[in-house]
């Protein structure tokens, strides 16, 4: 399932797919922010609310702002509650250190390789 969102003249590109019957993958490509946020709310709760892994890939994802992080946030918590984990695969170094600057390392696992993934959604919950 693949959605198409325009920004601001810039482009929001998210993409779902199914990894395993327990884990599902959502591709960003664009700018994280307000409007960015607004439009991928709907598709990004659904698949945090099946009960699951989730691998959101942000190599895609040149920018995001306060409330992009935010709504990370609020996912892996509604994936958490579900049993699942969420994992950020490929964050760019800009979008990595806003991550870790806002000290969310307990709550947003950060992946740099597909096997790093699979090894934190393989390990027991923190």
């Amino acid at each position: 399932m693949a959605f198409q969102l325009r920004n601001e003249g810039k482009h929001m590109r998210i993409t779902i797919t199914e990894v395993d019957p327990a884990t599902r993958r959502v591709t960003l490509n664009g700018r994280l922010d307000v409007a960015a946020v607004e439009a991928i709310g709907v598709p990004l709760a659904t698949v945090t609310e099946t009960h699951g892994n989730v691998i959101v890939d942000m190599a895609g994802v040149d920018f995001i702002t306060s409330i992009g992080v935010r709504h990370l946030v609020l996912a892996a918590q509604k994936v958490m509650q579900g049993g699942g984990k969420l994992v950020l695969l490929w964050p760019s170094p800009n979008v990595a250190d806003v991550l870790m600057v806002s000290g969310l390392e307990q709550i947003l696992y950060i992946a740099r390789s597909e096997e790093e993934a699979r090894t934190v959604l393989d390990a027991p919950s923190r």
